[in-house]
This record gives structure tokens, sequence and C-alpha cells, in this order.
């Protein structure tokens, strides 16, 4: 059985789950879908198009689905898909997609800290950290494990690597590779996220062969050839092979 506060606005077409609970002066469009055991604290709007997992928490503030901003946007029928079991706080903002990609994606077990926006059609993997205030413009890719830290800026159009650290106040305009620590003024690789790799259950062995990658791969004036020699050495390594595919087939670039 759902929780509805007497001060919250739930459209009938709205198709909810069992056991949510919607706080006071919460606004739940039409064309929405909502899980189990969710929470959304007072003040939070879910607008039309979300598909909302289970296991949520919303906080006050939280605007979920809006009107994409982008000028071709013609009001296509689009949506903004969260997962299971994330932390979405305060006063986040969500879009859904455009007709370019249909939708907007937030996968499962992330924490999304406040004041901080994803743009249309953008991708956000598992288990993410984005820090407060940090911005996604439209159709950004987020792998799994990301931390991002606050007031970070991302050009439209990024590819961000799993596993990655970003440094605070910090932008780019470039792909961010997988497990590095990336930060500085312009901001370029520094070094590989060791910390965050432990953490995770890397072995010493990985962690080496990541680092040895990507010495061998930015040593090289041509990343091709680095990629290569890489890719040679290390034949049996996913990560190797995640490192090199990524960087292959980066549209934007990557940091150095």
């Amino acid at each position: 059985m759902n929780q509805i506060h007497p001060l919250a606005v739930v459209d009938p077409n709205a198709q909810l789950g069992d056991n949510n609970v919607i706080g006071p002066f919460c606004v739940i469009d039409k064309n929405v879908i909502i899980g189990d055991n969710n929470k959304f604290l007072n003040n939070v709007t879910i607008h039309y198009g979300a598909r909302i997992g289970s296991n949520n928490e919303f906080f006050p503030g939280a605007s979920i689905s809006t009107k994409p901003q982008d000028l071709k946007f013609q009001g296509e029928d689009t949506t903004c898909e969260i997962g299971d079991n994330n932390s979405i706080r305060e006063n986040v903002t969500i879009s859904r997609g455009t007709a370019s990609k249909g939708k907007t994606v937030v996968g499962n077990g992330n924490l999304l800290m406040e004041n901080m926006h994803i743009g249309h059609d953008c991708v956000i993997g598992n288990n993410c950290i984005i820090g407060n205030s940090t911005k996604f413009a439209g159709e950004v890719i987020v792998d799994d494990c990301a931390i991002i830290s606050a007031t970070c800026l991302f050009h439209q159009f990024l590819h961000v690597g799993g596993y990655i650290m970003f440094q605070g106040g910090t932008r780019t305009s470039q792909d961010i590779p997988p497990y590095v620590i990336a930060g500085k003024e312009p901001v370029r690789y520094a070094g590989v996220n060791l910390i965050g790799l432990r953490r995770r259950g890397f072995s010493n062995e990985t962690i080496e062969a990541i680092h040895d990658a990507y010495r061998i791969i930015y040593s090289q004036g041509v990343l091709k050839d680095g990629i290569a020699e890489a890719r040679t050495k290390y034949p049996d390594s996913k990560e190797v092979e995640y490192i090199c595919s990524f960087i292959e087939n980066s549209k934007r670039g990557v940091i150095r």
C-alpha cells in the first residue's frame, strides 16, 4: 500500500507500484511509471515520461524527467529512466530524452548529490558518485563506478570511463579514459586511481597492468602505436582492452 500525503498531487494515469511514500507538495505527472519501495520527500516533481525502478530515495526539490533544454526538441514522446537503489539529493534535475536517443538513463546504486544536473539523452552507469552542482550537457555517457567531484562541467557528447576520480571544480571537453585520476587546469591525466581500484577489489597485478598500459600508450607520439603495443604486451587483460577500445572509439579525443 502506498502512503500518499494529502498535499501531494498524483495524476490518476500515473502507475505506482507498492509501498511508495510520497510526501507533501510532491507532483507526479501522467505517463509516469514507478516501481516499489521508493521514497519521495517533500516538493519532489516527477514529470511526464519518467520510468522509476525500486528502492530509490528522492530528496526535496528534485525534478525528474524535465523537458529537455534543447531547442531542437519538438515535444516528441521520450522518457527518463531511473533504475534501483539510487539516492537523488536536493534540487537534482534530470532531463528526459530527445529524438536523438529517445531516453535519458540513470542506472542502479548511484549517489547524485545536491543541485547536480543530467542533460537530455545522457547515460549514467551503476554505482557512480556525482558531486554537488556538477553539470552534464546532453548525450554524455558515464561508465560504472565513476567518482566525480563537485562543481565539474562536462561538454556534450563526452564519454567518461569507469572507476575514475575527477577533480572538483574541473571542466572538460575531452573524454576521460577509465581507471584514471583526472584534474588540474586544463584537465589532464594525473595517474591511475590506485586507491579507488584497491577499494573495488582490483588485484595489485591488475593495477600494475593498467598503470603500465597507460605508460606505454601515453609515451608514444601516436596513440594508436601505443595501443598496439599495450595489446601485444597484455593480450588477455580485459582491463587493458577496455582502455584501448575506449581510446580508439573516442570521438572527442582523450585527455593526456
